[in-house]
């Protein structure tokens, strides 16, 4: 029966963690100014890069969600888990935003906006790397 239970929350929270994941990289998609799935089928590198980022991210972060409290400590239900899960996507999601915001506020030698319009890798690279540096922030103060 454990054995059972294990597999349930395995495909509860790999669903979970696909729909989060898609809601991420829409919400992403709504404050960068060109359509994701448009300029993926066009083979902008850039966008590829920042939706890659973003999927890591989102990832690192449901993990330590997941984890944290370590079951030793507490004894979570299903329903806190997911509740905790959801709650700390969404955190992750502010914070992404505003992390891409934040760079193209004070970066004045480039529009951001633009060069992963224009599908600069360079650019995409770097939105990946705020996205996956992050994450790695948020999941250490989760765990």
């Amino acid at each position: 029966m454990e054995l059972l239970n294990d597999i349930l929350g395995v495909a509860i929270y790999s669903v979970l963690g696909i729909v989060l994941m898609m809601i991420g990289n829409f919400l992403i998609d709504l404050i960068v100014p060109c359509h994701f799935p448009t300029e993926i089928k066009k083979g902008n590198n850039a966008v590829g890069w920042l939706s890659a980022g973003s999927f890591i991210g989102i990832g690192v972060i449901l993990r330590s969600a997941i984890m944290s409290p370590s079951a030793e400590i507490v004894e979570e239900t299903l329903l806190s888990g997911i509740t905790s899960s959801v709650l700390y996507f969404i955190i992750g999601i502010i914070f992404f935003m505003l992390g891409y915001i934040v760079v193209k506020l004070f970066n004045k030698k480039y529009n951001l906006d633009d060069e992963i319009g224009k599908g600069n890798t360079a650019a995409g690279i770097m939105v990946f790397g705020i996205f996956v540096g992050l994450a790695i922030v948020i999941s250490g103060v989760i765990y």
